[in-house]
């Protein structure tokens, strides 16, 4: 009976206002997920946190609907010859290993310190993360832009050319994204991490899709794509682990997966209008406004584990307020970016065929 009433308590009332406000998240989250190819977890955990669903229910339930939709958008950008289903799996498997790990330690944190214990790890990983990834994204995308050559071919990095120089004989791997020959000893780490982030936050695209463009050397569009063959094998697993402990949220899942699935095939089109250098400039943008909606938010959980003077509820209210009204513009200003890329990229397409067909009569 105990153990029924604690699993209720983790879950929300759902109204009309919460469903409707749950689809706008899992579309945008969906647009931004097929466009970067992170999963869009980024979007969609803190926007269920704030509702009020606790951060580990938030992460458990958005690792549901990852795998499915995962699966629609990587058999989409597989169509455009973006996938490099072989480096996803094999990434994938090391990053199941990771997820196991990281979601056994989140389970730990909640038995010891309860709701608020988890919310201020899920928050403070989500900060830390997306100031150092975010910060990083944007500056190199800055970087290009300025350079004046962000319609050329991507560099591969320093880093990357000496991993591929490396050899190890017998771990040796060509994938396609790189053409090159990769040693496996390189991609566990990476996968491990990027499982071990999705776990914790339901976001290892975080890790992910920097991983294989800065370490490994492959190119954005393919990269974003690789990774939601990732957020497939990860979401799966994780997923039956996270529900043999009841943190599932089985109705949050499908009404984010609903919204998701009409966004995420939108962005996957998206990607075949716009510049690669575009496609980091989301990433980036869209982490740093999620920074500081989670960040308002962990004064409060810090009040309430009583590890800093006690927060009054008015302040404790304004913050929540302000970190939601921060939430909603992350969202609509993800699918503004998006939408007016794809419209731009689209009108450029047909002007120049346009140009193409008046030079053929002439």
């Amino acid at each position: 009976m105990h153990d029924i009433a604690q699993a209720a308590s983790n879950f929300i009332q759902l109204d009309a206002m919460n469903l409707t406000y749950l689809f706008l998240v899992g579309f945008v989250g969906g647009l931004v997920s097929g466009f970067i190819g992170s999963g869009g977890a980024f979007v969609l955990t803190p926007g269920m946190m704030s509702l009020g669903v606790p951060g580990l229910v938030a992460v458990a339930s958005n690792m549901c609907h990852k795998f499915p939709k995962a699966l629609v958008g990587s058999i989409k950008r597989a169509k455009y010859g973006q996938v490099d289903v072989k480096l996803g799996v094999v990434i994938g498997i090391s990053a199941e290993a990771g997820v196991l790990y990281g979601a056994h330690i989140q389970e730990q944190i909640k038995k010891s310190f309860g709701d608020a214990g988890s919310n201020l790890y899920v928050s403070v990983a989500f900060v830390v993360i997306l100031a150092v990834v975010g910060g990083f994204v944007l500056r190199d995308a800055w970087k290009t832009y300025k350079a004046g050559n962000a319609n050329e071919e991507e560099k591969v990095t320093k880093l990357a050319k000496w991993v591929q120089s490396v050899n190890i004989p017998g771990t040796m791997v060509y994938f396609k994204s790189l053409n090159a020959r990769v040693s496996i000893l390189f991609t566990i780490p990476l996968g491990f991490a990027t499982g071990m982030l999705a776990a914790t936050i339901a976001v290892g695209g975080f890790i992910g899709v920097p991983a294989m463009i800065y370490v490994l050397g492959a190119p954005s569009l393919m990269a974003s794509a690789t990774e939601l063959v990732i957020a497939f094998v990860m979401g799966l697993g994780g997923s039956f682990k996270y529900a043999m402990h009841g943190l599932v949220d089985i109705r949050l899942a499908m009404v984010i997966l609903g919204g998701s699935l009409f966004g995420i095939q939108l962005g996957a089109i998206g990607t075949t209008y716009v510049k690669p250098f575009m496609i980091k400039v989301v990433m980036g943008v869209i982490m740093v406004i999620v920074l500081f909606s989670r960040g308002l938010m962990v004064p409060v959980y810090l009040s309430q584990l009583g590890l800093i003077s006690q927060i009054g509820a008015d302040t404790a209210k304004i913050l929540k307020t302000t970190s939601f009204a921060i939430m909603i513009f992350a969202l609509g200003l993800g699918a503004f970016i998006v939408l007016r890329a794809m419209w731009q990229g689209r009108r450029a397409e047909r002007l120049q065929y346009a140009r193409e067909a008046a030079t053929e009569r002439l």
